[in-house]
């Protein structure tokens, strides 16, 4: 089992704003491809312009297929240019990681 773990920080004021465009334009294609996600978080404490999504494959060659698969489809493209029109994002951290032994992550 793989994890992904992607933190992404937004502009100060545009986390709703991000929110709303990622509901409404890129869950849909984005759960097409990788099923529905461990956990989609947003920042209570600590850096509050955050927000978290987890993302669980059988592997890295199963990520890659997906993620492949993700990038073909014109719904995520559409979604990518918004996103990069709307300007909110500031940065992107991605995770890969394998859980331990006792780890209750079962999917």
């Amino acid at each position: 089992m793989l994890i992904d773990h992607r933190t992404y920080t937004v502009r100060v004021g545009t986390l709703r704003k991000q929110l709303a465009l990622y509901e409404k334009h890129g869950l849909a294609s984005q759960k097409r491809h990788f099923g529905e996600p461990l956990a989609w978080l947003v920042s209570e404490t600590g850096d509050v312009n955050t927000y978290v999504h987890i993302w669980v494959y059988e592997d890295a060659a199963d990520r890659t297929k997906k993620r492949t698969a993700l990038f073909k489809d014109p719904e995520w493209l559409a979604y990518i240019e918004m996103n990069a029109e709307a300007g909110y994002l500031i940065k992107q951290e991605s995770k890969l990681m394998s859980p331990a032994p006792f780890a209750p992550v079962r999917r």
